[in-house]
């Protein structure tokens, strides 16, 4: 368990942290000179056994002492980002002061789940003084999610009421829920630095996962990769860190330095990094802002130990002191980050909070943001439990699961036993509802029939064309593996890049039927190497030129002919027995390299027509072109069979 320190300046938060563990959490020389803390300090001590309190628990817990003084927000909000517990601090002669109000806010929009008060320097006031400050703490705690939080009487300089806290901390520490360390690792950087004979170290809380000597890793945003060479988890020297601890890890790479990693980058598995600088959130505007949050106003972010420039974009409306709502935060650079981080929002100059809240979406859209489909989306995504997410997110549309595994911080590996819990059907990277599935065959058929009832002598529909008729709307490659599981359903035929139902035969108009029948044998016989053009035919029969070359292109689509040329058609059979030349010449050479005066010399005919041919089988990827050489393509070779 990691617990945060948080109140005003000044009201003894470092020498609890002493009082608790033995260790000065101030470290640098100007903190002591001064008396106040600048910098983030950690401690780490065995609070006992809650029955047994001289008794070892076992357990190591962190302690992060953050400053008080109001300009150091942004260090206290750093190390507030990764905590599990809140050790709130308000000194018994002053009060409830405003950094202790704006710390408690923090506290309330990360959303933690416990803490306690400690009414510190208690020798300093007597009974009556005790019991005004405790009626303070309790009206300031009324409303937010330390509202039950215990008040306990604590002197770091007489001892009084140490022993107790100790007890509710380990108690605490005890009963909180270890997070989850099977997924995918996630460190929050607040610090790294240079040691002498080991190199680049960065020190954080491990948010998720668990990372093991030897790892390979991620620093994001700037996608540097890393291999962890050691690890000091909780502050002793280990083969492992754990979710929910604090870590030090040792890391090596190319680039690799303490100046390449900022405070408020992520040490990741590498499956998660995909920076996101535009999110979609829930928003929880504080009631004492100043005013209603309105579309790009300038913020400050901060997630984690992460700062960053941002405009927020309410969707849907102004959000008004005290209200909550969704919108959308474009930031000034990418960062790393997780669906359901929690942040915080301060004014440009960084010196007052204005909300918090969680992030929902990091591949937000920057258009159609408050449409009735967007917005349902968002209340399905904002669902903190995967599997409940994912269900309703089937009822909006389809969900792309690599996307939502990732930007969930989840195994990549759990994404089938989800999708079954959830009832979906999994479709290459997509899962579908069984509904999405059904309403895809029954668009399909319905599609497809009323085309075969309005185009007899057509063979079928295009793919694409039928892929943007159809919802839900698939991706190309995904469409593809829906229609080659339909057709081996027996559902319909996939021929080329045209689809028909099974069943469905494509005839000529008696008509069309009538002419293409004196115009076929032309096309065989002697002549079959150089048959007429369309124009040819066109005179010969007195038949419109526009008319002639649809039919010749109909017969194509029928498989009865193929376009060599520009209105030069040649019989379906005629260039299989071409090919089949090709495969002799090809055979009779050494090397299978041919040219185009051996393949004209084998089908007697002249130059430009040959070459036409040849052009036709190059296009088609029959045949294999370097200079004035040709081969066959070999996966090609059964293409007109």
């Amino acid at each position: 368990m990691i617990i945060g320190t948080a109140g005003h300046i000044d009201h003894g938060k470092t020498a609890l942290v002493q009082a608790l563990t033995g260790v000065d959490a101030d470290r640098l020389a100007e903190e002591k000179a001064r008396g106040i803390t600048i910098e983030l300090g950690f401690a780490y001590t065995d609070l006992g056994d809650p029955a047994e309190p001289e008794t070892p628990s076992g357990r190591i817990t962190g302690f992060v002492d953050v400053p008080g003084h109001e300009r150091l927000i942004r260090t206290m909000l750093a190390g507030a980002g990764g905590i599990d517990f809140a050790l709130l601090v308000v000194a018994a002669d002053d009060g409830v002061m405003p950094q202790t109000r704006e710390h408690l806010e923090i506290l309330n929009l990360l959303g933690l789940p416990g803490g306690v008060v400690a009414m510190t320097k208690a020798d300093l006031a007597d009974e009556t003084r005790r019991a005004n400050v405790r009626a303070e703490i309790r009206a300031a705690l009324a409303g937010t999610s330390l509202a039950d939080a215990p008040v306990v009487e604590v002197s770091a300089q007489t001892g009084e009421g140490i022993a107790e806290l100790r007890r509710i901390l380990a108690e605490a520490g005890a009963e909180m829920r270890e997070r989850a360390s099977s997924g995918p690792m996630r460190l929050s950087v607040d610090r790294s630095f240079t040691i002498a004979g080991a190199g680049t170290v960065v020190t954080g809380t491990m948010i998720a996962g668990r990372v093991a000597v030897g790892d390979q890793v991620m620093i994001s945003p700037l996608g540097l990769p890393a291999r962890v060479r050691g690890i000091h988890a909780q502050n002793r020297k280990s083969d492992q860190g754990l979710a929910g601890q604090r870590c030090a890890l040792n890391l090596t790479g190319d680039g690799v330095t303490k100046d390449a990693i900022q405070r408020g980058d992520m040490i990741l598995a590498p499956g998660l990094h995909a920076p996101a600088g535009r999110i979609d959130v829930m928003l929880d505007v504080l009631a004492s802002a100043p005013r209603p949050v309105t579309t790009w106003l300038p913020v400050h972010l901060y997630t984690h130990a992460c700062e960053v420039a941002a405009r927020v974009v309410p969707i849907g409306g102004d959000i008004a002191p005290g209200e909550t709502g969704f919108a959308q935060l474009v930031l000034e650079r990418p960062i790393a980050a997780t669906m359901g981080d929690r942040f915080i929002l301060r004014d440009t100059s960084a010196t007052r909070s204005l909300a918090g809240g969680f992030f929902i979406d990091l591949r937000a859209p920057a258009r159609k943001r408050g449409t009735p489909e967007r917005l349902a989306w968002l209340e399905a995504a904002r669902e903190t439990s995967s599997g409940a997410a994912l269900r309703r997110l089937l009822q909006v549309a389809p969900v792309d699961m690599p996307v939502f595994l990732r930007d969930r911080g989840l195994d990549p590996a759990s994404g089938p036993d989800l999708a079954a819990q959830a009832g979906a059907v999994l479709l290459g990277p997509l899962a579908l509802s069984p509904a999405q599935i059904q309403a895809l065959r029954t668009g399909l058929a319905t599609h497809l029939g009323e085309f075969h009832a309005a185009n007899p002598d057509l063979a079928g529909l295009g793919r694409e064309r039928l892929r943007l008729m159809l919802s839900p709307r698939l991706p190309k490659e995904v469409f593809l593996l829906f229609l080659q599981e339909e057709a081996g359903a027996g559902r319909l035929v996939l021929d080329g890049a045209f689809l028909r139902l099974p069943g469905h035969q494509v005839r000529l108009s008696p008509e069309d039927e009538a002419l293409f029948a004196r115009i076929f044998p032309r096309l065989l016989g002697e002549e079959r190497f150089r048959p007429p053009r369309v124009r040819d035919f066109a005179t010969e029969f007195a038949v419109e030129e526009k008319e002639l070359r649809r039919l010749m292109r109909h017969s194509q689509r029928l498989g009865l002919t193929d376009q060599i040329a520009t209105d030069h058609f040649f019989a379906r059979i005629v260039v299989r027995e071409m090919v089949a030349i090709l495969r002799d010449i090809a055979a009779a050479s050494a090397d299978g390299w041919f040219t185009a005066p051996a393949f004209r010399d084998q089908v007697q005919n002249g130059r430009k027509v040959a070459i036409e041919i040849l052009d036709f089988f190059d296009r088609n990827g029959l045949t294999l072109r370097r200079g004035d050489l040709r081969r066959l393509n070999p996966h090609r070779i059964d293409l007109f069979d």
